[in-house]
Formats: structure tokens, C-alpha cells, sequence
């Protein structure tokens, strides 16, 4: 009996362990799919910026900006250019 409850406690604690582990890969993914996104969306801009140079257009490359343009895509670029304008 003694020697059962020792296995059990075992056994859970191996449980439990793997389940912080797994919680703990969980927000690791979204961090790493930002950056991710981040550094496609800042090469993004750089294109913009190397195509727009001549014609008097560029759009600032910041953390901001590489964010919007990397997880919102295509229409965060748009946005961006609307923006360069408005502002």
C-alpha cells in the first residue's frame, strides 16, 4: 500500500509537470509568431521605403510600425501608407 501511493505520487507529479511545461509553450508560440511577423513586416517596409525613396515617399521602420504591417498583412500596409498621408 505504502508503495503504491508512492508510484501514484509519481505519476501525478510527472503529470503535473508536463502540463506547466505545456502551458508554459503555449504563449512562447504567440511571442515567437510576433517576431515572426514583426521581421516580415519590417522588410516590408524597407522594399516600400527602397521602391518610395525616389519618389519622395518613405514610411518610419519601427517596432510599431513592423508589428502592424507583419500580423495585419497587406492591409496593414495599406493602412500605414493612408496614414504616411494623412498625417
Amino acid at each position: 500500500m505504502d508503495r503504491g501511493l508512492i508510484v501514484l505520487a509519481w505519476i501525478v507529479g510527472v503529470l503535473i509537470v508536463f502540463a506547466f511545461g505545456k502551458a508554459m509553450l503555449f504563449p512562447l508560440k504567440i511571442i515567437l509568431r510576433l517576431v515572426i511577423n514583426g521581421i516580415l513586416g519590417g522588410i516590408a517596409i524597407f522594399i516600400i521605403n527602397l521602391i518610395g525613396a525616389p519618389l519622395g515617399f518613405t514610411i518610419s521602420l519601427n517596432i510599431f510600425s513592423a508589428l502592424v504591417a507583419g500580423i495585419l498583412g497587406l492591409p496593414g500596409i495599406i493602412l500605414l501608407v493612408i496614414l504616411k498621408f494623412l498625417l
